[in-house]
């Protein structure tokens, strides 16, 4: 992770929201290690980019898992985390994300099933399968805990590095083959649609597909 305020990838920032791009390996917001998490690495970025003085409010109102990378979303207001959280939980928001999966997968699909006793969805489709992967394209409809990991993992086909749900091995610096690609939310004072887009990781085989950011799959076969 970055070390300094400068490095931080800042994908969209105004009086009310910021969004950045957080790498793998780094967690959303700080627990019982101690170790530095992207949230604390924003506050340093606004209160240095704005010269603030004390304490910087930033509300969190997703999460990525520690070894994911990709968009995340903050409010720089207590309204605006408010409404920004309201509509991850009324899921007006639309994620995207990039899944390097172990396997052949050749047709977009919906999987649906349940999770902790509620009903989970998401729709994936294919976008290159280079040697014994996979690269898919995902939509989810919930957010479940680690929704995407299992349900991909349940149907055998887990992502590449992550040996918590049956990936042979893993891969290095803390980080599996999934990615938050992109987000679509309502900017939480003017409604207005924010499209927000991480760059894919190095570590993710570029797509042979150029229209990736635009490609709908809302309704696939």
């Amino acid at each position: 992770m970055p070390n300094d305020h400068k490095d931080l990838h800042v994908l969209y920032c105004d009086n009310h929201v910021i969004s950045v791009v957080k790498p793998a390996g780094v967690l959303s917001q700080g627990d019982h290690t101690g170790d530095p998490s992207i949230l604390d690495h924003c506050k340093h970025w606004i209160k240095h980019q704005y010269n603030k003085p004390g304490n910087v409010f930033l509300g969190l109102v997703h999460r990525l898992d520690r070894p994911v990378s990709g968009v995340m979303v903050f409010g720089r207001t207590s309204k605006g985390a408010s409404r920004l959280s309201e509509s991850f939980r009324t899921r007006t928001v639309e994620k995207i994300y990039l899944a390097l999966v172990h396997g052949q997968l050749t047709e977009p699909a919906t999987l649906r099933g349940e999770m902790d006793g509620k009903a989970c969805a998401l729709h994936y489709a294919p976008l290159q399968q280079p040697e014994a992967v996979t690269l898919l394209m995902v939509r989810p409809e919930t957010g479940r805990k680690h929704q995407i990991r299992r349900q991909l993992s349940g149907i055998g086909h887990p992502i590449v590095g992550d040996v918590k749900y049956g990936a042979p091995k893993k891969m290095t610096e803390r980080r599996i083959g999934l990615h938050a690609h992109r987000i679509t939310v309502p900017h939480p004072t003017t409604r207005e649609p924010l499209i927000l887009t991480a760059p894919r990781p190095d570590y993710l085989p570029a797509s042979r597909w150029p229209q990736i950011d635009t490609w709908p799959i809302h309704n696939p076969r």
